[in-house]
């Protein structure tokens, strides 16, 4: 509990936004790229406390999100096998795909499991012998490694009937096409921590001088972001662009390396499709030729897929960054948790359910901000942080 009790201190937060407002002088657009944030600084009201000239932009940061439509109807076209037995995290079970989800699958009598670890899939081959067990491997650099080992384990223990549908995605290629894009506002990032607690901060230095910008890693509690957003806008302030570590006491430069040994013996880097963006080169993992016998799709060909977005479904302008999920006609009316219309309102990252769960339900007047962002005295802002979680 330490460290959640010293992050969540009202008294250090006020102190932080005010050193904040001091520093700003002009308007700044900053992007997380990280759904855990993104829930955090929703759930606390850190968008609002900030001083009007700051725009927090909601990036491409939950997995289960970004997981594009025709992965998603695979995995439903698999787990719908007599032969199969299709495992995953629960927050993929809601998840819509053209008609249909997980949980319908299961319903009409597919063998759909929630696991708690790609271990837990593993022993369920072990005990079925006779079954082809899958397992839905999605995520960042924070879920691949337990993956990984997961199928270098079944090679190492020759437990052939078990195999992997791969979606993993990686960070740094996806900020780099965000600020590549003609529609790109974003003048600076708060990089996720878990994401470099993994693979360090290596990828990020060529990125901050390329499309100059500052890349300030930071974590997921209140005063992690007011740290990470006071050093991005620093920064601006003073027209640099280098990668600050905010968070070390999780992140080092070199990150884990024996978790990277793993990535790179198991999968190779290949580009990937994400929900809403596209294709992204170089963004994504598929197994490597060693453990291609493990890889679901080469498993299973799956053909013939037609997939359909709703029409009134705009998560792939969320996860751009585009549009804020309460500014989408669909938003809490038709497209609820209990009948999303799209990710961003089923996963417990996506930016939709966050603003759903946390009753941002009214968007904001072009131009303006909610009255309490711009309160510009200490006081109101101690007030609002004391009234929510952090007290």
């Amino acid at each position: 509990m330490k460290y959640i009790d010293e992050f969540q201190d009202p008294a250090l937060a006020g102190r932080l936004l005010d050193e904040i407002r001091a520093t700003v002088t002009r308007p700044w657009a900053l992007m997380e790229v990280c759904g855990g944030q993104t829930h955090s600084i929703i759930r606390h009201g850190i968008d609002q406390l900030l001083p009007p000239e700051i725009e927090l932009i909601h990036g491409p940061g939950c997995p289960v999100c970004v997981t594009p439509l025709e992965m998603i109807d695979k995995a439903l076209e698999i787990a719908s096998r007599p032969e199969v037995i299709f495992c995953s995290f629960g927050d993929m079970l809601r998840v819509p795909g053209t008609g249909r989800d997980l949980f319908q699958v299961r319903g009409q009598g597919g063998d759909v499991r929630v696991v708690y670890s790609p271990l837990d899939a593993l022993r369920i081959a072990e005990q079925n012998p006779d079954r082809e067990v899958v397992f839905f491997g999605i995520g960042f650099e924070t879920t691949a490694p337990p993956n990984a080992m997961t199928v270098h384990q079944a090679r190492k223990r020759n437990i052939r009937n078990f195999s992997l549908l791969v979606s993993h995605v990686r960070v740094p290629p996806a900020i780099d096409a965000i600020m590549r894009s003609p529609d790109c506002r974003v003048q600076g990032f708060l990089a996720a921590g878990h994401v470099c607690s993994v693979m360090g901060t290596a990828e990020y230095p060529e990125l901050a001088q390329r499309h100059q910008v500052p890349i300030v890693v930071t974590g997921f509690e209140p005063l992690d972001i007011l740290e990470g957003v006071r050093r991005t806008v620093l920064q601006l302030e003073r027209g640099e662009h280098t990668v600050e570590n905010a968070y070390q006491r999780a992140v080092t430069a070199e990150g884990n390396p024996a978790a990277q040994a793993m990535l790179g013996d198991v999968f190779e880097i290949t580009d990937r499709a994400w929900r809403g963006i596209g294709v992204i080169p170089d963004s994504g993992w598929r197994l490597s030729e060693r453990y291609r016998d493990h890889d679901a799709e080469h498993r299973f060909s799956v053909e013939g897929i037609d997939t359909r977005e709703p029409a009134e479904c705009r998560s792939g302008e969320v996860l751009q960054g585009l549009l804020k999920p309460n500014e989408c006609e669909a938003f809490g009316t038709t497209c609820t948790p209990r009948s999303p219309l799209g990710a961003t309102m089923v996963s417990s990252e996506g930016a939709c359910a966050a603003y759903y769960l946390y009753r941002r339900l009214d968007a904001a007047t072009p131009g303006q901000r909610p009255p309490a962002a711009a309160s510009a005295t200490p006081s109101p802002a101690t007030a609002s942080l004391e009234g929510s979680t952090l007290a």
